[in-house]
């Protein structure tokens, strides 16, 4: 099954890459640059597409990213610290936003006649963002073969919809995803933070997964804080 990857060079989208690389046909990663603050994700989806000897092609929504105003990831709004059950994460929402990439990517698809899309939304997504949750995708789905109807059919591959974070970690494992070699802050620095809901959600899945995180935060203890606080978080 020729199936795009998008890849935004986090440690979901990333170990999504390795898997459907041992196990279908690998044709692109397809990353999107929406004027997210912490951009330098890009690079690490396209040292994924390298590594997997893969086109990587990145398409800019600069301009409609922009208009979407009012997100942490994209304004002069700070990145709030906690778990991501927490109603202060919503200001990290990006209206629409897997809704205008997936459309894209399948528009892609179709050009370049493949058979499927991937995305890694997953289970632990489903509390903020309301366009990673089962129903979405399912709906998406429905759509996507309206839209491509008698043109293409191409389905949406979603296999961690379900899934945790610590259960991504355990693929990655198996898949040899190199997490070193992903991004996932939010607040884009030098290092990861360790503070956003971003970082506690990577943290904790490692402890979760008992998977060694090779990663560098700049508060490596603060998800403890974090989970404790929050009932809603995995490991509590």
């Amino acid at each position: 099954m020729k199936t795009i990857v998008i890849c935004s060079g986090g440690l979901d989208s990333v170990t999504l890459a390795h898997r459907v690389a041992a196990q279908q046909d690998l044709t692109a990663l397809l990353s999107f640059d929406y004027g997210q603050r912490h951009k330098k994700e890009l690079d690490f989806a396209a040292a994924c597409s390298t590594r997997l000897g893969v086109p990587h092609h990145i398409i800019d929504i600069r301009a409609i990213g922009a208009a979407l105003s009012g997100s942490a990831l994209t304004d002069a709004i700070d990145v709030p610290d906690g778990h991501y059950a927490e109603d202060s994460m919503k200001v990290t929402v990006v209206p629409n936003r897997n809704a205008i990439m997936l459309t894209i990517a399948f528009g892609i698809a179709a050009a370049k006649k493949a058979d499927a899309v991937a995305a890694a939304v997953h289970g632990g997504d489903h509390f903020i963002y309301p366009d990673c949750r089962p129903g979405f995708i399912n709906a998406f789905q429905t759509m996507q073969d309206r839209a491509l109807e008698g043109y293409a059919d191409i389905n949406l591959f979603t296999p961690y919809v379900h899934l945790s974070k610590a259960d991504i970690v355990r693929d990655g494992v198996t898949h040899k995803a190199p997490f070193d070699a992903t991004w996932s802050c939010y607040k884009g620095g030098a290092h990861h933070c360790g503070r956003c809901g971003t970082c506690v959600e990577r943290r904790e899945a490692f402890e979760i997964a008992n998977v060694t995180d090779p990663t560098r935060y700049d508060d490596p203890d603060f998800w403890r804080q974090a989970i404790t606080a929050n009932p809603l978080a995995e490991g509590t």
